[in-house]
């Protein structure tokens, strides 16, 4: 009986190793090389694709996928469409009755770079200094503003002309606000990273609901097509919602052709693309929203020097664009003027 058990332990033991050691060589045995090295991988690029091996095997079959779709490569070649941004490349082989899946992250950048405008200062308005501009947005030709700290934050209805504060309420102090949209006669705004969204009745500021972000983890930028939301978080995405269960259903990747975007604040949608504020930069990125192509960035430099100087002077944040005059408008955290501009191409 203890020679029986001793045979069954060490069969055992054999199968195992040797199970175990087939499973890693056949591992070990593959690897993928993809495009050059160092070199940036565009939109419309054809790139090498080359498995290697370090001893022979036979491979019957390749299935390759790019960000979970499956493409294909002719002549050890794949041209790299959408999505932009960072996806997975996989190739999963089949070889000798096993299957291998090899993995490596890459970077799709825009084929083309963004046009580089200026700006031109049409009218500047007052607006208040104490105020941490988080998200800017007109409606019916009436500015609403929301403004960030803990114990400071606030939603404003604002005569822009006048920079009159009509209407405001204080957030919890646990809040921290951040960016704002309206959509069907109720106002939504973010707040940081406290995992909630804030929904009010456009009239009467009376809250009406909170919401979740789900995948993303902070609320920075919020703005509308009228058919879905776009919420940036401080990361390379910007998220698409669905404007009715507010569920993030999928998301963009800002890039240029050479670079990843991160940290878009504020957001505005303009005539059909989304503008961006990049925090502590003075400038704006001009975003297709169905690819997440940078086509322009607009720069801001010199306008902070322009409001009064003093010791809570923030950066530059804060895009809102009338949709009825077409006039675009920014400002900063707590500067005293609103300005209304005009973008030039350089």
């Amino acid at each position: 009986m203890r020679i029986h058990n001793l045979l069954t332990l060490l069969l055992l033991s054999l199968i195992f190793f040797s199970c175990g050691e087939k499973t890693e060589n056949s591992a070990n045995n593959f690897s993928l090389q993809l495009g050059e090295k160092d070199k940036k991988i565009q939109r419309g690029d054809a790139i090498n694709v080359k498995l290697e091996q370090k001893r022979s095997q036979e491979i019957d079959s390749v299935l390759y996928k790019y960000a979970g779709q499956k493409v294909l490569v002719e002549n050890n070649q794949i041209t790299f469409d959408l999505p932009l941004g960072k996806n997975n490349f996989t190739a999963t082989i089949y070889s000798e009755g096993e299957m291998t899946t090899l993995n490596k992250e890459i970077i799709v950048h825009s084929s083309k770079s963004p046009k580089v405008y200026t700006y031109k200062i049409i009218n500047t308005y007052p607006h208040d200094i104490e105020a941490y501009t988080q998200g800017l947005e007109f409606h019916n030709d009436t500015l609403y503003e929301s403004t960030g700290l803990n114990g400071k934050s606030s939603l404003r209805k604002v005569d822009y002309k006048t920079g009159e504060v009509l209407k405001k309420i204080d957030l919890s102090s646990h809040y921290f606000g951040e960016g704002l949209t309206i959509f069907k006669n109720k106002i939504y705004q973010l707040t940081w990273r406290s995992g909630d969204g804030l929904i009010y009745d456009l009239d009467t500021f009376e809250r009406l609901d909170i919401f979740q972000f789900n995948q993303s983890k902070e609320g920075w930028g919020l703005c509308h097509d009228k058919n879905k939301f776009y919420k940036s978080d401080g990361t390379e995405k910007i998220w698409i919602l669905d404007p009715e269960t507010l569920e993030e259903k999928s998301y963009i990747q800002p890039v240029t052709h050479k670079s990843t975007s991160t940290k878009l604040n504020e957001l505005e949608w303009v005539e059909g693309k989304i503008y961006a504020n990049t925090y502590q930069r003075d400038g704006v990125a001009i975003i297709n929203p169905k690819t997440g192509a940078i086509e322009g960035i607009i720069d801001f430099r010199g306008l902070r020097e322009k409001v009064t100087q003093h010791k809570d002077l923030n950066v530059f944040n804060g895009i809102a664009y009338n949709p009825t005059t077409k006039k675009l408008y920014v400002t900063g955290k707590n500067w005293d003027k609103l300005f209304e501009v005009k973008i030039i191409e350089k």
